[in-house]
């Protein structure tokens, strides 16, 4: 290979590996189990025993938080993300986490309706950091766009109410809640859009267009389109299973963007030249940037 070759392929982005499956898993559970508090808190003035959910909800977040651990190269030292509360949303989303499992603790425990309110805010809440965290890591593009953040918050509301629409199998009084389950995953879709067709306007890795490109056909047929019908139908029909199998599908779609977004989209920015030098007194030739598509 030639010196020139080896300079432009150093140049390229690349895709990341410091997060693998594993901080994939954590967004995943943790985004999803903080949608499921979020959304039983809005359910359970439907009257029914909702603690349960509650139970799975904890059981996801644990999860999460666990593999996320498992990734940490030192766990012994986990407890040191306490301590930069002012500067890491890591630190921010650890401390939410404590304070929902307590708060969900509460309410699992004593059945305390203002126990599972702060559950749920702090669901919400812990969905939102987990899109400032991928926010923050500025060396990749897909990330650092703005509108990841709230792909990451609504994708976890809509997750959320999947399964929510799934638990309507054994709570039939949670069948109108699939009218939720359909406006949201109509926003998450409209958020998709957004989010895609900023990332061409603006530009960024060609390997991070195509990963989504890879799955965005499925992405809104499958993860939207057919969820949202079946909602529909099923309120109107007054069939849980229908309405689950809507759940279903919106939850997994969630979950494999976020897996495509950790572990197939995520390219660093390359390196790029404003403009290039031209010897003499001529002028400056165009700025390159290998590795990028703009519109």
């Amino acid at each position: 290979m030639s010196r020139p070759h080896k300079i432009i392929d150093r140049m390229m982005p690349r895709q990341q590996t410091y997060w693998d499956a594993r901080a994939a898993i954590n967004f995943i559970c943790v985004g999803a189990g903080g949608g499921l508090l979020f959304v039983t808190a809005l359910a359970s003035p439907a009257g029914d025993d909702l603690r349960p959910l509650l139970v799975l909800a904890l059981a996801l977040v644990g999860t999460g938080m666990t593999a996320v651990w498992f990734e940490i190269g030192r766990p012994l030292r986990a407890f040191n993300v306490y301590r930069n509360a002012a500067t890491s949303w890591m630190t921010r989303e650890a401390i939410i986490v404590l304070l929902l499992v307590v708060s969900a603790a509460a309410a699992i425990v004593f059945d305390l309706r203002a126990a599972l309110a702060i559950a749920g805010l702090l669901g919400l809440a812990v969905a939102f950091a987990q899109g400032r965290i991928l926010r923050a890591q500025k060396g990749i593009p897909a990330w650092r766009c703005s509108i990841c953040v709230s792909m990451i918050v609504v994708s976890g509301l809509t997750e959320g109410a999947g399964l929510l629409s799934l638990a309507a199998l054994y709570w039939p009084a949670l069948l109108p809640f699939g009218i939720l389950l359909a406006g949201l995953a109509g926003v998450r879709l409209l958020v998709w859009r957004n989010y895609v067709a900023t990332l061409r306007r603006d530009g960024a890795p060609s390997g991070t267009l195509q990963a989504f490109a890879a799955i965005d056909r499925r992405f809104v047929w499958l993860g939207h389109a057919l969820p949202m019908l079946l909602a529909v139908a099923g309120v109107v029909a007054g069939s849980s299973l229908l309405i689950a199998l809507a759940g279903v599908l919106a939850a997994v779609a969630g979950g494999w963007f976020k897996y495509t977004l950790i572990c197939r989209a995520g390219f660093t920015q390359g390196f790029a030249l404003p403009q290039t030098p031209e010897r003499g007194g001529g002028a400056a030739g165009a700025g390159i940037q290998p590795g990028w598509t703009r519109a």
